[in-house]
């Protein structure tokens, strides 16, 4: 006879919940931050301090980042339908892929095969393809956030492999490029996670988390100050229709 599937995150019952073997109401809830439960959940793990801390950091690094698209999306969601913020968020949340807030992953999947950075940037190059993790159009020479996350990560000695793969990535760019590209902050995000044990199949899940916490800020504010029919505008103004 087949094994049932099964799950290993939570279960209801009559007088209790269980998330991950554990009771919610007598032992996390008032115990754990929910930093500290996100990484419980994702992982089965409490996270040590480091990874407590660094968690909370990234989450604090990535979620907000004005006028983005994802911001855009959600607020011009929310202008059509003002009774959807769940559709809203999902609007946005829907925009997390490779030129916006989803990098972070393919950092991580990046970082993980390895390999000598040089060749690695050279075969990218070759290919006509974007460099995971660099190049940004507004931070320029660098990302503030990314300089920031590796300060950090030295300061406290959590730098390990995949730190210095980065830091050498972003040698290896700038010769492959013939020019010098900022590291953005995704692949300190990744890096950091991936030498705190994070897995690499989750580290997306970062950022579409704390994104989704601006999200409710930005749909909050367009509750009461109304941006998304403006946007539509904008938009509108800045594209010449032609019909031929």
């Amino acid at each position: 006879m087949p094994e049932r599937p099964v799950s290993r995150i939570a279960q209801a019952h009559a007088d209790r919940v269980e998330v991950r073997g554990r009771d919610l109401t007598g032992d996390l809830m008032g115990r754990l931050t929910f930093t500290e439960y996100f990484h419980f959940l994702l992982t089965g793990h409490e996270p040590s301090e480091e990874q407590r801390y660094f968690l909370d950091l990234l989450l604090v690094a990535i979620a907000e980042h004005g006028l983005m698209p994802t911001n855009v999306a959600a607020r011009m969601t929310l202008a059509a339908d003002p009774g959807s913020l769940q559709g809203a968020v999902a609007a946005g949340i829907l925009g997390a892929g490779p030129v916006v807030l989803g990098t972070a992953g393919e950092c991580a999947r990046l970082l993980e095969a390895g390999g000598d950075p040089l060749e690695v940037a050279r075969r990218v190059h070759a290919a006509g393809g974007k460099m995971p993790g660099f190049g940004h159009p507004v931070h320029k020479p660098v990302d503030p956030r990314a300089e920031r996350i590796l300060e950090l990560a030295d300061e406290r000695g959590v730098s390990a492999a995949n730190v210095a793969f980065a830091r050498a990535l972003r040698d290896a760019v700038a010769e492959a490029w013939g020019r010098p590209l900022p590291m953005n902050v995704s692949l300190p995000i990744a890096a950091v996670l991936l030498d705190l044990s994070f897995p690499a199949s989750a580290v997306k899940a970062v950022p579409i988390l704390a994104r989704t916490a601006s999200l409710l800020a930005h749909l909050a504010e367009e509750l009461e100050q109304p941006l998304g029919l403006l946007l539509a505008k904008a938009a509108e103004d800045a594209i010449e229709y032609r019909h031929d």
